[in-house]
């Protein structure tokens, strides 16, 4: 699918086997690897050690080089403080780590979370990569997510560069007059902007709401673009949550 105004930063442009299939697909085969990644034990420490090799085939099937997933990776930061913090506050067996003692359920606590966060992430942050924003409304939409729910993030995304920018007037406008914030004193006119953002953006909603209603809005909206998938497109979507079934099955057995 060609690209649209609405492409995320998160999208890398590409022609890879991933990027062309449908966003049904992939939503389904991410959920799905995401669902196997959380049944794994997590004493069973190759089986993260496998699935990451199985997510790095997908970023080389897709073109995503190493450098971009691992910048975006970023977002994951406040869960490894939250797992770091894990071995010094969770009580239980204590145990030697660089000369400092630490919680053993709290070590099996924190690899817990990390091993599992990073993959998810991981793996949200390559859907992201390969899907366009608006295909993967189109997919939810398929996968029959409930109308509403799609329609509401279906407006967040049209309208959050509507907002921002307006955002970005209103502080072009004090600037303008000569205000800069420097501390607590000048939260007063921040917070007058916020609430005169606020009202701005409700009001908006209103016109288009109304708009859209003169226009013949039922509360649904029409598919323009059919999206679907035949059985080898599933089969090659559904590769990488089987591999994953299989690695977790062995983790429990083995």
């Amino acid at each position: 699918m060609a690209a649209t105004g609405h492409a995320h930063k998160l999208y890398r442009h590409g022609d890879s086997p991933v990027h062309r299939l449908p966003p049904h697909c992939k939503l389904a085969a991410v959920f799905g690897f995401v669902l196997v990644v959380v049944s794994t034990p997590r004493a069973a420490m190759w089986a993260f050690g496998l699935y990451a090799a199985l997510l790095a085939a997908v970023a080389a099937v897709a073109r995503i080089p190493p450098g971009f997933l691992l910048k975006r990776l970023v977002i994951e930061v406040p869960f490894v403080a939250f797992a770091l913090l894990m071995p010094f506050v969770v009580p239980g067996e204590q145990t030697m780590v660089l000369g400092v003692s630490v919680s053993v359920p709290g070590l099996w606590g924190a690899w817990n979370v990390l091993a599992k966060a990073t993959l998810g992430v991981a793996a949200s942050v390559l859907l992201a990569s390969t899907t366009e924003l608006r295909e993967v409304l189109l997919g939810l939409q398929r996968l029959r997510l409930p109308p509403l729910l799609v329609q509401i993030a279906s407006f967040m995304i049209r309208y959050g560069d509507v907002i921002t920018g307006e955002m970005r007037r209103m502080s072009i406008a004090r600037r303008s007059r000569g205000f800069e914030a420097r501390g607590v004193r000048h939260w007063g006119v921040l917070a007058t902007s916020m609430g005169a953002l606020f009202i701005r953006s409700y009001e908006r909603g209103e016109r288009v709401h109304l708009a859209m209603v003169s226009r013949g809005y039922t509360g649904t909206m029409p598919v323009i673009d059919e999206v679907t998938a035949d059985r080898t497109q599933w089969a090659y979507a559904a590769t990488l949550p089987a591999l994953a079934l299989v690695i977790c099955l062995l983790g429990w057995t083995l």
